[in-house]
Order: C-alpha cells, then structure tokens, then sequence
C-alpha cells in the first residue's frame, strides 16, 4: 500500500474513502503477477518459439540503430523527428532489422539491455523473451531510467511520449496498418505491463497509454477525411452520374473507413489487454495514468470512448483509496461535463454516479475535495443533481479548511446568488440594479444564522471575493439608508447587512474576519499593502457624508451599533482634511460620544472607545484637538456622573446608574489613565459601607481600583524621578485594594459568594496584583519599597477561594455563555491566574504548585493544557518536579481519605479514580526515550510515596496502588528489585491479617509488581494517550456504490455493466483527539449553532 500523502486535512469530523472488500482487494489477493502473468492477457497467436530456448536470441551487442534510438529518447528531444523518419525509411527497406532495433529500444526503455537477433523474429515467442526479462529483473540487471534522479535522464519519460506519439504520427500513411509493425509492438507492450517488475508496468503502461492517446489523433483525421469524401460523394450522386468520379469516392470511403475500423480496433486491443489490467495495479502511479489516459480519449475520441462500456471505470476509481486516483477520475469527468455535447450520453452514468461525486466535496484530502465541488458545479449547471441533494455542500461553507470553504462559497455565490448555474433562474433587470439583487438574495443567507454572528462571518468570508457586490459601499449605504418604508429593510436584514458591511471593509482592508488555521504573522507585498490602502481610501470617500447619517439612524439599537462604531476605525481620517469634510468629522465623533452615553453593553462601550481613540490618534490638525477634547469631556462628565450614582446608592436608590457608570470607566482604563483621584477614595467607602449591593457592582469597583493602581505603577515606571510622594501613594491605594480583596476570601454571602462571577473577579485581581508587585521585580532597585509579596495564611484562603471556582458544574458555565465579560470570570480565567504566580515566582512555589498539579485530571481539556504549560516551565525553570508530583499526589489521595471518612461512598470512589488518573498522567511524562534521564525522578517519587503510604498504614496504603504502581514501569528492573523487597522488610514483624481490609492495597501492589515487572512482562510504557495523532478529518459514515475496483476476476466488456455490484462500503471508526474549531453542525440545511468543545 502507498504511503499516505501528506496534504490531509485538520480538525474535524470528515468524510473519507472506504475500503471494502468488493472495491479494493488484500495485498495477498492482488493479482499474482510472478505466477500467472501469461494468463492475465489475452495471449495473440505465435510463430513457434525458437529450439533451444531464448539464450541464442540474446546478443550483448545492439544495432547502431539502436543505440540512437535509445540515446536520443534519453537526451535531446529535438533529434527524435528526424531520427524517426530516418527510422521509418529504414523500415520500409528492411522490416526485420529495423523492427529488432525498436523492440531493443522498447526493452532498454524498461531498463533491460535486451535484443533479438532479426533473423529470429518471427520464430520468437513475446512469451519467452517477457520471460527472460523476468529473470533479468531478478537478477538486479535492470535499471529504472524513469524515477532516475539522474540529471541525463530528467526527461526521459517526456521524450519517450514524444518518441511513440512522432512515430505514430510519420507512420500514418505507412507502415501504420500493416498489421506487423504496430501488431508486434502491441504484444510486447500488453505482455510488459503484466509483469512482476514494477518498473517494466509503469514504462509498458506509459508506452501503451501513448499509442492509443496517439492512434486517437491518427482516427481523428480519418474521421475529418471521411467526412470530406463523404459530403463529395453526396454531392455526386446529386447529379445522377455514375463515373470514375464516383467510383474513385466510393472507393476512397471504404479505405479510410476500414482504417479507422483497424484503428479503432488496435485501441480496444490495448484498452483490453493493458488498461483493464492496470487501472487497478498495486500502484497508484499507474493507476493514475491510466484514469488521466481515459479522460483523455473520452474527451478527444467521443464516438468510440463516451459509452457506458468506458465511463464507468471512472465511476468506479471516485472510490480508489489513493487522492490521486480519485483527483485524476474527477478531473477527467469536469472536462467531460464541460461540453454541452456530452451530457446527453453522460445521463446513465450521471444518475449512478452522481451521489459519490457529491460525497468526494467532503473528501479527507483537500485538493480532492476542491476538485470536487468544482465537478458538482458542473453538475448544478446542467441540472444533474436534485437540489435537496446540496444541502450537505451547504455545511461546508463553515469548514476547518479554507480551501474548501473558498471552493463551495464560489458554487453558493454561482448557484444561489448570481444564478448562473440554472439556466432557468436568469437574473432580471440591468446592471444598475445587480448588485441590489444580489446583495438581497445573500441577506436572506444570511438570515438563516442571524442569531450566529460566527456563522455569518464564515459564510461572508467565504463569498466575499466572488461577490463584487459586497464591495459596492455606494449600494450597501443607499440600502442601509433608505427612508421609503415600502423598501426599507427588514430589522433582521439590516443588522445582517451591517454585519456585512462591516465585515466586507476589513477584508478589503487585509484583515480576517474568522479565526485563521494557524497563528502566523499574515505578510504582505507591498502590491497588496498599495491595494489594500486604495481600498481604505474608496471606503473612507463613501463613508464620509454617509457615516453620521448611519450613526444616527441606528444610533437606538445595541445590535447595530458595535459594528457601525468600528467602521471609522478602517477609514483614511487624513482624507477629511483634505476633503474639506471637517464638519462630518465632527458630526460623528460627536455621535460616538452620545453613544457611549446611551449605552451600556460590553461591545457596544468597547468599539465606542475603540473609535474615539482612534480618532484622536490618528485625525490630524484642527481635528485632532476636536476629538480629545470630546474625548477629555467624556471623561470628566464620567467623573461626574460616578458620583451622582454613588451618591443615589448611597440614598438607598437603584444600583443600575452605578453599574452601567462602573462598565463605563472600566472600558476606558482598559485603553488610557483616567485622573480618578477624588473616585477612589469613593470606591474604597462604598466597598466598606456598603455590602450587600450586588455582587457585580462590587466586581467593577474592584476592577476599576485594580486599574487605576496599575496605571499608577505605570506612571512611577515611565517617570524619569521616582518621586517619594508618588510611592507613599501608590502603597496606600495598594493597601486599601488588598485590605478590600482579602476580605472577601473569607466572607460568605448568601447567594453563594464561592461559587459566583464576584469570586472569580477576587481572585483574578489578586493574582494580577501579586504578579504586578512581586518582590523580585523591585529588588535592589529605588523602587524596593512597592515589592510584596502575601503571607502564607492569604495564600491558602486565595487557593481555597480558587479552588472553589475550578469545581463550577459544567452545565453553570454554559448556562452561562451568554453573559457578558464571561471569559474573564470563567474557571479558565482562574486557573490562568492561579498558575500565572507560580510561573513568574509571584508567590512559593512549594505551596500552591501541588495543589494546581493535583487538579490536572479534574476539571476538562482546558485546564488541563494550562497546569501542563504550568509544567512546562517549571521544567524549563529546573524546579524539583518529583517533589512537586508527590506532593500533588498526596493531596489527591488526602481529598480521596476526606471523602472516605465521611461515608460517601460514590465521593470516594470518584476521587480514589481522579487520584488514579493524576498518577497515570504525571508518570506519562516520564517517557521510555529519557528512562535514564528521569530515573532519579522517578525513584524519588516511588520511594517518597511508600514512605507516605506506611507512615499511617494502613489508612494510607490505598496511596501504593492508587499512585506510586503508575510510576514503577519507569524505573529499571533493578529498582524494582529492590523496592519490593524493602516494601516487604516493612511488614516483616507486622501482622496483616488483623486487618484483611486495611492491607489489601499493600497485597495487590505487591503482587502486581512481582507478577508484572519483576518477571519482566511490563517493563514497558502504558500504551494509554501515545496513539499518535491523526492529522487529518476523521471519517463519517456514508454508503458507497460503485463497481469494486480491485476484484479478482477477470474483467470483460461483455461481462461488466455499469450497474456492476453494490455494496455498502465497512464503516470506519477512528477516533479523532484534536477537536476543530467548528465542532458541530446541528442542522444540515440551517447551521444553527457553532460551538467550542471543553472536553476532547
């Protein structure tokens, strides 16, 4: 079996080639080639062979002829015309010699310095002489100039293509038919490719592939002439006047028809004796030239190849399980699909065949796939395909790779939006209004994922350069601001076509609007960065005089207002100026202002401040001073109203002006300093005074104090003096944040503080404080005094805390998805934190590393991967890992003795497991390849652990088989050894029988050790989670029909049909350990939802 190719694709469920007993058969069942060659061919009649074998044949010495056959074909490409001329006047002159000369060279050609002596031609049978090639090749006397990485033979198979191809042409009108020359060729070339020697099928098959592509040509011009003669003798008889005229037509038609019945009867030979055999060889090389051969004369030769008797063996290689087979047969059916003229005969084979082309879009390789969606364009295009048969195709549209996205979204543009594959869908009005057309029809696409904004995104990005409407701003803007109610837009139609807009201008800008494949740095020429800047200035020139009235228009609606604030962030700001458009300018920042005020949504305050930064960065001039003024009024009318509401709650009032004001001058902290001197004090009383307000106003409190500390610190750091008023200051608002944050580790609220979005704000601000001012960022240095670091008692009530937060169902977290600033408060947030101090040395490690170790196996995939990078870098930083790992694993067993005690029996047996699991995947890191490396490690844990385990037996016992048996396969049997004979000294004056139940864990890991390792049977790594991952989609279940591509039997045209058996294909189950970032389809005709998975 080939090797796999390496262009596969990634992360997702996929469909892919099956295999099934009736389509390919088992290397051993394969034809037998060294045994029953002679048998696998129709073998023509014989002169008889010569006596005394073939040995008198063979001569070490070749013709000159010869000689310069072979050697041109292997160098210079321009001698072969004359030589072949040369060739055939030689063979007309002397048919014997000049015919051993070309059977020599049709040997070496295969790699075997062979000849026949001309005067035993005719006595010599092709049997005897394939035969003695056999042996050759045996031998090793058989060189394979095709694969030669030679540089003298770097174009041999080109020119022995050529070669064939000239000879045919110049014997056209010669020696062609004279049923020897071309007949005895024929034979060695059908006997050659059925041989064991790999090289002698691949050049034979090449060899007869090319006669036939060539012999088409030959009939082609027959056929024309045929045609001429015809049309005169037509117009003779017209004239009533039997004369020589007529006779010498009539006998010039019955010529050329029977020579292209000879002709056509030379293809079927070869088609018979050699194609029928090789399209299903053990290599896919010849497999493939044959499946490209046949397209080839399909396409060139229709009257004698587009038949059901022909077409079906391109059918059958959709399911061959090389890509290249099935790339070279769906190739081949998109040229024949290509020309109207054919479809009418391709209707039989479209109806059996059609299902398994559209199955290939899914394809498990890319190129494929591509290929494919192209075929079923074509398909659409002369109505083949039902269309509820699309639906499938449709989904892809939001598939992991982009080529295939990019392949289907042409065909949706094609087939649904400029409906120019259905002929009876014609698009009416003028050019005017195409672009409205299609603009109307993508919206009601789109309005089928209007509650996925990701959906949208990937089916815009997919249409996106086929569409040229999406970049007609003028049109886009005229929609989105039509007054006339009988045409405006639905509501749903115009967020989707401002989500459009929106999106549509970044792509036209460089940028991506879906997540990318990989993390790579996107560079471009600079033709691009020059295209991607005219594309700036056309959006900022439509823009301009339309960008307030879109502002203002929808200035109510939080779904709309996000994307319309972020558009100017894309825009030229230089070109108002310079358009003299300094009032528009105004008029929309002006708009953005009363948009941060009207609103109080994370997106829509986040591209609000998004933009007035931008616009007060990048405006120039006059413009630039407008912009932070309003930016500077926005931030002292914050200020303001803060205080209002702090003053409302402190009346007893509603919390909702607080909250809102809060989110408010969070996002604009998150991006500049804001002078809050006077509101922190303010913020610090409210916290102490005020309790029982709800818990998300004390969360922003917090975040807005966490904020103004940092941009302190900030300050001091970029400051040329360090001013001692700065530092007293910076310590006492630090001091109040910390005496604030600490508190809450240990209050209880009754609505469930540890478990709630305000604990996690707690110990996520904490972790970024203690990382912030970490002794060791401070040390010797003027800033000294604002080094900290937490005591030991805060640190354990910060984990407990954290800890909390890890154990959130997971049915919580996605109840709450939805709700906004999720990913900074979810279980992922906290464990970044938590392991974040141990990475920077924020806090000791010997205390908290274990316990964010002892949860790697508890809480999904994600936190998983951030406790193995946390693993990473102590590695890195040469940390004493195996302390660190026993002591992980204590406190896993210690939580498995809490729950024991408390006689909860299902508690005990979930945490006696998850101590299990920890212990199998921390000695998973101790892999065979570094055994040397890690034994010390590996030692210290085991021994370190039976000492736990009999320092209260045998109440810690369960610790040997639930944790230190995982890391003995790691040790070398010497260890081992002496292990167990100092785990059996401990109980040497201990009596075990008192407590059957107590000791048992001490019996099992005994005898598991003695049976498993001392006696050498499982000295080798647990094979769990080392399957080595599969780099490309993961098969889905589908029914294959087609003929079997490799059966035993022997093939016959009048045996075969195109209906030829059916069977299911086996279905295939891997299992695929990396999840996509697309990880399910919910509904083939809607994709309704796009979810991330946790869990692998």
């Amino acid at each position: 079996m080939e090797e796999e190719p390496a262009n596969r694709r990634t992360k997702r469920t996929r469909a892919q080639t099956r295999v099934t007993e009736e389509q390919y058969v088992n290397e051993e069942e394969r034809e037998e080639w060294s045994d029953d060659f002679e048998e696998s061919r129709a073998r023509p009649k014989r002169t008889k062979p010569l006596g005394g074998g073939t040995s008198s044949t063979a001569a070490p010495a070749p013709t000159n002829a010869h000689h310069s056959l072979i050697d041109v074909v292997k160098g210079d490409r321009r001698q072969i015309p004359p030589l072949v001329k040369h060739w055939v006047e030689h063979y007309e002159k002397d048919q014997k010699a000049a015919m051993a000369g070309l059977l020599s060279m049709m040997f070496e050609a295969c790699g075997a310095k062979y000849h026949i002596e001309e005067d035993f031609l005719d006595q010599t049978d092709v049997d005897d002489v394939v035969v003695a090639l056999v042996n050759m090749a045996k031998k090793g006397e058989v060189e394979d100039y095709q694969t030669s990485k030679k540089k003298d033979f770097k174009n041999f198979k080109d020119n022995l293509v050529y070669f064939w191809d000239t000879l045919v042409a110049e014997c056209e009108n010669g020696p062609l038919f004279d049923k020897f020359l071309f007949d005895k060729c024929m034979d060695y070339v059908i006997a050659l490719s059925c041989t064991p020697p790999r090289v002698y099928r691949q050049v034979a098959s090449l060899m007869g592939l090319q006669l036939v592509t060539s012999f088409i040509h030959v009939a082609k011009v027959l056929g024309a002439q045929r045609e001429t003669t015809q049309r005169q003798l037509n117009a003779e008889k017209k004239k009533k006047v039997d004369g020589p005229r007529v006779e010498s037509l009539n006998k010039r038609l019955s010529m050329t028809h029977e020579k292209i019945t000879v002709i056509e009867e030379m293809m079927r030979k070869i088609f018979t004796g050699l194609f029928m055999h090789r399209y299903r060889d053990v290599e896919p090389d010849i497999r493939m030239a044959c499946i490209q051969s046949l397209g080839v004369w399909i396409l060139s030769y229709p009257s004698l190849f587009l038949q059901d008797l022909y077409l079906k063996y391109l059918g059958w290689t959709l399911n061959d399980k090389s890509d290249g087979v099935r790339k070279a047969s769906v190739l081949a059916l998109q040229n024949l699909y290509d020309v109207d003229d054919n479809v009418p005969s391709l209707g039989l084979f479209t109806e059996r065949f059609y299902k398994r082309m559209i199955e290939l879009a899914d394809d498990v390789d890319i190129s494929v796939a591509v290929c494919a969606i192209g075929l079923v364009k074509q398909l659409i295009r002369h109505q083949l395909v039902p269309e509820e048969e699309l639906s499938s195709l449709y989904d892809l549209l939001i598939d992991d790779p982009p080529e295939i996205r990019r392949a289907i979204g042409a065909l949706v543009y094609d087939n649904l939006i400029a409906q120019r594959l259905n002929s009876s869908q014609s698009s009416s009005g003028d050019n005017n209004d195409s672009s409205e057309v299609h603009l109307s029809r993508l919206l009601r696409i789109l309005g089928e994922f209007s509650k996925d904004e990701m959906l949208s995104m990937y089916v815009i990005d997919d249409i996106w350069e086929y569409m040229d409407a999406m970049k007609d701003w003028k049109r886009i803007l005229s929609m989105l601001l039509e007054e006339d109610p009988s045409a405006e837009l639905s509501d749903v139609d115009a967020t989707n076509l401002i989500r459009l807009l929106s999106a549509s201008i970044r792509k036209a800008i460089g940028e991506k609007i879906v997540p990318a494949s990989d993390n790579r740095k996107q560079y471009y020429t600079k033709a691009q960065r020059e295209m991607f800047e005219s594309c700036k200035r056309d959006i900022t020139v439509a823009m301009m005089r339309n960008y307030p009235l879109l502002l203002r228009k929808f200035m109510s609606d939080k779904a709309k207002i996000p994307y319309l604030l972020e558009i100017i962030v894309h825009m030229n700001l230089e070109l108002y100026s310079l358009k003299r458009q300094d009032q528009n300018f105004k008029s929309a920042v002006i708009l953005m202002k009363e948009a941060f005020f009207k609103h109080g949504e994370k997106e829509a305050l986040r591209s609000c401040v998004k933009a007035l930064n931008f616009c007060a960065t990048e405006s120039r001039g006059e413009l630039q001073d407008f912009a932070l003024n309003k930016l500077k009024g926005i931030e002292d009318e914050l200020i303001i109203k803060l205080k209002s509401a702090m003053k409302e709650v402190a009346d007893g009032d509603d919390e909702y002006s607080l909250l809102v004001n809060l989110k408010r001058l969070y996002e604009l902290q998150l991006s500049r300093q804001i002078s809050i001197e006077s509101l922190y004090k303010d913020f610090a009383e409210t916290l102490k005074n005020f309790r029982s307000i709800d818990d998300e106003v004390i969360g922003f409190l917090l975040l807005n104090m966490h904020l103004h500390v940092c941009w302190c610190l900030h300050s001091i750091i970029n400051s040329g003096t360090v001013p001692e008023q700065s530092i007293s200051s910076l310590i006492s608002k630090r001091s109040t944040l910390f005496e604030l944050l600490e508190s809450f580790l240990t209050t209880e609220s009754p609505g469930g503080l540890r478990a709630s979005q305000l604990a996690c704000r707690v110990c996520v601000i904490l972790s970024e404080q203690w990382c912030l001012f970490r002794t060791a960022t401070f040390a010797s240095t003027e800033l000294e005094a604002l080094g900290y670091s937490p005591d030991e008692s805060i640190l354990q009530k910060f984990w407990k805390l954290s800890e909390g937060q890890l154990h959130i169902p997971d049915e919580t977290e996605e109840e709450d998805s939805n709700r906004e600033y999720i990913e900074e408060t979810n279980r992922d947030a906290v464990i970044i934190a938590v392991g974040k101090l141990v990475a920077v040395d924020a806090v000791p490690k010997e205390y908290l590393a274990p316990e964010i170790i002892s949860h790697l196996a508890m809480h999904g995939t994600s936190v998983s991967e951030v406790i193995k990078h946390l693993l990473t870098v102590l590695r890195n930083k040469g940390a004493d890992v195996a302390r660190l790992f026993l002591e992980a694993l204590k406190r896993a067993h210690e939580r498995y003795l809490l729950a024991l005690s408390s006689d909860d029996d299902e508690s005990a047996r979930k945490t006696f497991h998850e101590c299990e699991d920890l212990a199998s995947r921390l000695a998973k890191t101790f892999g065979n390849a570094a055994r040397n490396k890690h034994r010390s490690d590996g030692l210290n844990i085991v021994t370190g652990g039976i000492h736990y385990a009999f320092t209260d037996a045998p109440k810690h016992l369960s610790f040997l088989d639930g944790a230190v048996l995982h890391f003995i396969s790691k040790l070398p049997p010497p260890d081992i050894i002496d292990i167990l004979k100092g785990v059996e000294k401990r109980t040497e004056n201990v009596n075990t029988d008192e407590d059957p139940s107590g000791w048992r864990p001490y019996h099992i890991f005994v005898d598991t050790v003695r049976a498993k390792y001392v006696k050498g049977e499982g000295l080798q790594d647990d094979k769990e989670g080392t399957a080595v991952r599969r780099r490309g989609r993961p098969p889905k279940k589908q029914n294959l029909q087609g003929k079997k591509l490799f059966d035993e039997h022997n093939s016959s045209e009048d045996e075969e049909s195109i209906s030829g058996s059916e069977q299911e294909a086996d279905e295939e189950k891997q299992d695929d350990e990396e999840v996509p970032l697309i990880h399910s389809i919910k509904s083939s005709s809607k994709l309704r939802s796009l979810k991330i998975s946790r869990d692998s």
